[in-house]
């Protein structure tokens, strides 16, 4: 192939990258102005939460109890070779409240609800309900996308503190009552190495996360139509339901390395 072929296909590669995230951005301000906007109405964001917070709870409970698990199990044998059971509630919980609780769950919640999103937005598209509601003078910024952004932040920090709270008791499970850590060594040490901070690290990163949800989620769908690789059908709308998950993962990955630099 040509060299100007090449430089032609990277120049508009790049174009067509950089107009993306500019319309993301875009998009991102736009719900996130529209949800201070007039009228405030509590039951569609109501309704929201049962749907990304409480319809999430069974497997955040699975997740978080086997990760717990895992992490005694792990902790018990490292810490062992240095005589330092008794540092296991230690590990486990900064472990979790630190760093696996917020990225697990959100991980989860990507899986279960973005995609979910991303779907139900898309096939909104696909059908041109979008361009009723404009038709219609209604703003879908705010009729369809602001409700689950305030649905996501509050749900993802409830959901990371159930995740925290039944892996620390996993954990609890597998140390001592299966391979006998002592019980006042393992909460024990839980309260005295676990301070605010770490909660507050967790916190932030849970309200980071469930912005990064909706708003790749919820974006990847609402600019169906504008996707290269054909948005119509359903194939597009399982194309962009994948690649809105795929990205989602990434970005939540990225930002947790970035916000623990800062915080830390």
């Amino acid at each position: 192939m040509p060299m100007e072929n090449i430089c032609e296909r990277l120049g508009e590669h790049a174009l067509y990258y950089v107009n993306y995230a500019g319309r993301l951005g875009i998009f991102l301000f736009l719900c996130l102005t529209s949800i201070l906007a007039p009228p405030y109405k509590i039951r569609p964001v109501i309704q929201q939460i049962h749907f990304i917070g409480a319809k999430s709870l069974f497997v955040i409970v699975f997740t978080g109890a086997f990760t717990g698990m895992v992490l005694g199990l792990q902790g018990y044998y490292s810490l062992r070779q240095f005589g330092s059971e008794s540092a296991l509630g230690s590990a486990v919980a900064l472990s979790l409240i630190r760093e696996l609780g917020p990225v697990l769950t959100a991980l989860m919640v990507t899986g279960r609800a973005g995609s979910a999103i991303c779907a139900e937005i898309g096939i909104m598209r696909n059908s041109e309900q979008i361009d009723a509601l404009e038709c219609m003078a209604i703003d879908p910024y705010k009729f369809l996308m602001a409700p689950k952004f305030l649905a996501a932040i509050f749900s993802l920090p409830l959901l990371t503190s159930f995740f925290d709270v039944i892996g620390i008791f996993g954990g609890f499970l597998i140390g001592v009552k299966l391979l006998g850590v002592n019980e006042g060594a393992y909460f024990s040490g839980m309260y005295k190495s676990v301070v605010w901070d770490d909660v507050y690290m967790g916190i932030v990163k849970s309200l980071c996360f469930a912005v990064i949800i909706v708003w790749i989620c919820a974006g990847k769908g609402f600019y169906l139509h504008l996707e290269r690789s054909g948005g119509f059908g359903a194939e597009g709308v399982s194309r962009a339901t994948t690649n809105a998950v795929v990205l989602s993962s990434v970005a939540i990955l990225v930002w947790d390395y970035l916000i623990t630099a800062i915080l830390l």
